[in-house]
């Protein structure tokens, strides 16, 4: 994949993805032009220009990307601000080396847009919580296999 130099993560945003408590929704469009957005909690920043992320091999969002490549993720952090991420997407690990039904994908960052709500405010940003203990397990080897693949790529 080309970097586009120059588009860098802003510093909230990276300590947000760092958090491991990020929620972004990737928007894609089918080869049909129809829209599909999904929820993300597995996405790590590498660096300064990339975002990793884990997805099912078989999501719609999945298969959107890579016949398409061109996405946008949606952030919303504290301070009131909705970060639009704009990238392109190649696959890095298929499958994942934690679960064979997941890959692992790099999103390089073409575009950078926030937006304040001049209405209303996000106090808190997303919270989200595990749904089983064996989500959890599986969320933290799949996030430990995002950060481990940060120094490697």
């Amino acid at each position: 994949m080309a970097k586009h130099v120059g588009v860098k993560l802003p510093e909230d945003l990276l300590t947000l993805l760092k958090s491991e408590q990020a929620l972004a929704i990737l928007a894609t469009f089918s080869e049909k032009g129809l829209p599909h957005t999904t929820p993300i909690q597995c996405i790590y920043p590498k660096g300064m220009e990339s975002i990793l992320m884990s997805i099912h091999k078989d999501h719609t969002g999945y298969h959107n990307m890579v016949w398409q490549k061109k996405v946008m993720l949606c952030i919303i952090g504290k301070n009131n601000v909705a970060y639009s991420v704009l990238g392109r997407a190649g696959v890095v690990r298929a499958p994942s080396l934690i679960h064979p039904l997941m890959n692992v994908v790099r999103i390089d960052i073409i575009d950078i847009k926030s937006d304040r709500s001049m209405l209303t405010r996000v106090d808190e940003g997303v919270a989200w919580t595990y749904t089983s203990p064996e989500a959890e397990e599986l969320m933290v080897a799949l996030m430990n296999e995002l950060k481990e693949l940060v120094t490697t790529l």
